[in-house]
């Protein structure tokens, strides 16, 4: 048995590498059955990401597994050819290694992102419904998510945002003497970064937003999405006025907010305090409103050092996950290294037990007077006569599992206890 990976990321590989050889959720449900036509792959589970695609499987003894599994990307994906270099290749303990900590966002093109667990977790039961995993990674995956959930509990990876919307959203309701579900938001620009702003406050409980636009069309879109409305452009003021968080990401030329048009707003909104987020390069508001009393302004520089901080806990924080994936690596190695003599052991345990329940039946039945509790002793005794006879050779018998010694005693034990016949 060979526990393999092949697979490409945001590493190894450029984003048009990358697409070529990413798959549609439909695409996987394909692959997976085209599959079934390599007898040397017992199981397969495949994760495709945005910015990974990895094959991993259960391979049958393949002279060069990486090969092989380069063929079966190339033929899933109908390439013509196939550059090597974009690849990397994990077998048994390195394959093992390589799933714990993508499950554990070690891996992530953003370290301690949630999304790659509910990916894997996907991957593993689309693999799973289509009959692909038996087993082994039966065992390894579910392992997998559950060290991915006990790291993101166990440390503090995932506590601090690294986006910088994430992080303007986080210190918003820092600034705000109420909760986001009462605030107003007023965003200027329609752009992607205030859309990931949106969405953000939205997952925050805010409920009433206002979007303002250059093109009033893409205003407009970008309310609806939100249930927000649209405002023009002449209108920012009036309605700054009733906001309690501004966010502007316009990338024009000019401060679409001035000093004097914030000491208006602010005068007019009676020492209500407001929060400000300038996202914009260059910037929309001008850097003297800070001083405003009742106006907390942060602009991209304060925002990208409070990301670049937080990026620094986190990777504080992954050292602490290191200890967990360790120990989650050496049980899950240990428990699949049982596997291969399983068979054996079962086999030797049930012509023990039939030979115990014939004899015992013999002798209860010279006993016809004995109570129910004396054949309940003699059945016990004659368990535990059975289980401490076999005790050491199973003992013997995990201790070379994996080992090159296994097949000698496969071939030992058949033929003493005569296993071929009872087998």
């Amino acid at each position: 048995m060979q526990l393999v990976v092949l697979g490409l990321n945001h590493r190894s590989a450029a984003v048009a590498v990358r697409e070529r050889f990413s798959f549609e959720k439909d695409e996987v449900k394909a692959a997976l059955n085209k599959i079934y036509e390599y007898d040397r792959i017992s199981e397969c589970v495949i994760l495709s990401t945005c910015n990974r695609t990895e094959l991993y499987a259960v391979l049958e003894d393949v002279e060069q597994p990486k090969q092989y599994m380069l063929d079966v990307m190339k033929d899933l994906k109908d390439a013509d050819s196939i550059d090597e270099s974009a690849f990397f290749f994990y077998q048994d303990r390195e394959c093992v290694d390589h799933l714990f900590r993508v499950s554990a966002s070690l891996d992530s093109l953003v370290l301690g992102e949630g999304q790659i667990l509910s990916q894997l977790k996907v991957a593993y039961i689309e693999a799973y419904s289509a009959g692909f995993t038996g087993t082994v990674f039966n065992i390894l995956f579910q392992r997998a998510i559950s060290v991915g959930k006990k790291v993101r509990t166990n440390t503090g990876i995932a506590n601090t945002p690294v986006s910088v919307s994430y992080t303007a959203v986080n210190l918003a309701e820092d600034s705000l003497d109420k909760p986001l579900s009462e605030a107003t938001v007023l965003i200027l620009g329609a752009g992607t970064m205030s859309e990931l702003t949106a969405i953000h406050l939205q997952s925050k409980g805010v409920k009433t937003i206002f979007v303002s636009n250059r093109t009033f069309a893409k205003a407009e879109t970008l309310a609806k999405k939100f249930n927000g409305h649209a405002i023009k452009l002449d209108d920012v003021v009036d309605y700054a006025v009733e906001a309690d968080i501004l966010i502007t990401s316009t990338g024009a030329p000019h401060y679409i907010i001035n000093e004097k048009e914030a000491r208006r707003i602010a005068a007019r909104r009676n020492g209500m305090p407001m929060v400000m987020i300038d996202i914009a390069v260059p910037r929309d508001i001008d850097p003297a409103v800070a001083d405003i009393d009742g106006i907390y302004l942060f602009n991209i520089d304060a925002l990208e050092s409070v990301v670049e901080e937080n990026k620094q806990q986190r990777e504080e924080e992954a050292k602490r996950a290191e200890p967990i994936i360790h120990e989650a690596i050496e049980d899950v190695l240990d428990k699949l290294s049982y596997l291969s003599v399983r068979p054996m052991m079962a086999l030797l345990t049930d012509k023990a037990d039939r030979i115990r329940s014939r004899e015992l039946h013999r002798a209860l039945a010279k006993l016809p007077d004995i109570s129910d509790r004396e054949r309940r002793i003699m059945d016990s005794m004659s368990r535990m006569i059975v289980r401490k006879m076999l005790r050491e050779p199973m003992i013997h018998f995990n201790e070379i599992a994996g080992t090159e010694e296994e097949g000698l005693y496969w071939d030992l034990f058949k033929d003493m206890f005569n296993l071929k016949k009872e087998g």
